[in-house]
């Protein structure tokens, strides 16, 4: 019978390989959004969420197509008393200045950009990322008089250079924890069960104004999280301050980083 005896230079040598393999495992881990391995830098985030011990929450319209069910959204709003946050995107702006300006005049939205065109803007220029963002921004607030702080992502595609673009601009990068999946076209009991089943305190919820069934779903939505004691407040009222810390998972807490 053959005995394999591990103090043997070949078993040696295979134990420090298989060693130095496990070193590197380690070393290389991915989030799902951020990547870090030895010492470089980790990947800039926009916010998903927010670390919060209050149960409020960020229900939010992305505008970048159509427009027929946007005054309904501002009505259910208005009627159910909560505050929501609108992104929207340059040439919606252009094409609805009446829209915008009632979203503004209703007092219980923050308005943000979602680009000026809705490109994949994280592989574009950083001279193409300022023009998308500089022209929108002018376009809001031209009309609302009102300094935009806050931009979502188109597709909710993002890099470095992005972040850091928005940060130079003084804007916060916004994605979101919750996906309603409205612009599926599900059923307004369907965007109520996936909201329920993941909702948490900090949670920012993706819908857009003219998705199939938002103004079914969402008095729903409003009602039913109203029950469970959540309180729906605009951007402005949920992310902390510019600079706060953003954990891997996108999480803002209160700390400055």
């Amino acid at each position: 019978m053959k005995i394999f005896c591990l103090n043997s230079k070949p078993y040696k040598i295979a134990a420090v390989c298989i060693l130095v393999c496990i070193m590197l495992c380690s070393a290389l881990f991915i989030t799902k959004s951020q990547t870090v391995f030895f010492g470089y830098a980790a990947r800039k985030l926009p916010i998903y969420s927010v670390d919060t011990n209050e149960k409020k929450i960020a229900i939010t319209f992305d505008a970048a197509w159509g427009a027929d069910k946007t005054e309904e959204i501002i009505k259910i709003c208005q009627k159910k008393n909560i505050e929501a946050t609108f992104f929207l995107v340059g040439f919606w702006v252009e094409k609805y200045p009446d829209l915008v300006k009632k979203i503004d005049e209703a007092n219980i939205f923050d308005i943000g950009t979602h680009s000026n065109t809705h490109p994949n803007m994280g592989g574009l220029s950083e001279e193409q990322m300022r023009n998308e963002l500089t022209t929108s921004v002018k376009l809001i607030e031209d009309i609302t008089q009102k300094k935009v702080k806050y931009f979502r992502p188109p597709y909710g595609d993002y890099s470095d250079r992005l972040i850091t673009v928005c940060e130079d601009l003084g804007l916060q990068a916004i994605q979101w924890s919750v996906d309603s999946l409205d612009w599926k076209g599900l059923l307004a009991g369907e965007m109520l069960q996936r909201i329920t089943s993941t909702v948490q305190n900090g949670s920012i919820i993706l819908c857009h104004n003219n998705s199939d069934h938002i103004v079914e779903a969402l008095p729903v939505i409003i009602d039913t999280l109203r029950a469970q004691g959540y309180t729906f407040v605009k951007m402005s009222n949920l992310v902390y301050a510019p600079g706060s810390k953003i954990d891997n998972n996108g999480t803002q807490y209160n700390t400055i980083a």
